[in-house]
C-alpha cells in the first residue's frame, strides 16, 4: 500500500489534530505520567513531537553537538529541556501549530514524520488506559518504513521470523508466524512490548517466552 506525498501530509497533519484533541481532555497530572518510552512523560513525549515538527538543520547541528555527537542522547535530552521550560497549555498550543508544518529533518521522508506520530501517540494512550485508533493505510505505511529503513534493528530483531497483519495485507519475513493487527506490529517492531499482548502465532509464544524467562 503507498500513499502519495499530498496523503502522507495530510495523515500527518490529521495525527497531530486528533494527538492535540486528545491532550486538551488531560488533567495537569496525567502530563507527569510515565509514557511508553523509557524515561520519558508524556509531556517528554508531547515535546519531541513538536520539536520534530519544526527543527530545521541549524538547530539539529546545534543540539547534536551540545549532546556530544549522541544522535539517541540529543533527541532524549531536547525533548526533556523543552518539556521542562514550557507550560502545558503552550506546549498544546505548540502542538497545535505545527498542524499543517511540512518540514523533515535531512535525511528523513514525510513517511517518517507519520510514522513517528503514529508511534508516539500510543506511547501517550497506552498508558494511560486510553484508546487511540491507527489509521490503517497510514499504519501500512509506516510497517514499510520501519522495516525497509531497519529501524531499531527490527530486521536482526525479527528477521527469522514472519509477520503478518491481521487487519491489511502485509506481511514480510520467513519463519514462525507472528500475527496481529497493524498497529500491534508497529508497536512491536519499534519496541514497544505493550504490543505483545495482541499478537498470536507460534512465534509470539516464542517472543513471550523470551520476554518473561
Amino acid at each position: 500500500m503507498t500513499m502519495t506525498t499530498e496523503n502522507l501530509w495530510r495523515a500527518v497533519a490529521a495525527e497531530r489534530t486528533t494527538l492535540a484533541d486528545l491532550l486538551e481532555t488531560l488533567p495537569e497530572e496525567q502530563w507527569e505520567c510515565d509514557s511508553l518510552c523509557a524515561d520519558w512523560r508524556v509531556r517528554d513525549v508531547v515535546a519531541h513531537v513538536v520539536l520534530s515538527a519544526g527543527a530545521g538543520p541549524g538547530v539539529l547541528l546545534v543540539s547534536l553537538i551540545r549532546a556530544r555527537g549522541n544522535l539517541h542522547r540529543m533527541i532524549r535530552d531536547t525533548a526533556i529541556r523543552h518539556a521542562d521550560r514550557t507550560p502545558t497549555a503552550a506546549l498544546l498550543g505548540q502542538l497545535r501549530d505545527s498542524i499543517g508544518q511540512r518540514r523533515t529533518a535531512p535525511g528523513t521522508t514525510p513517511a517518517d514524520r507519520l510514522m513517528d506520530l503514529l508511534v508516539h501517540g500510543q506511547d501517550i494512550a497506552v498508558p494511560l488506559g486510553i484508546t487511540r485508533t491507527m489509521p490503517i493505510a497510514a499504519t501500512h505505511v509506516a510497517l514499510d518504513r520501519v522495516w525497509d529503513t531497519g529501524m531499531s534493528h527490527c530486521r536482526k530483531t525479527f528477521g527469522g521470523f514472519r509477520l503478518a497483519a491481521t487487519d491489511t495485507e502485509w506481511a514480510v519475513g520467513s519463519g514462525p508466524r507472528i500475527e496481529g493487527p497493524a498497529a500491534a506490529l508497529l508497536l512491536l517492531l519499534t519496541g514497544r512490548h505493550a504490543a505483545r499482548e495482541h499478537l498470536t502465532g507460534d512465534g509470539a509464544a516464542r517472543l513471550l517466552a523470551d520476554h518473561t524467562a
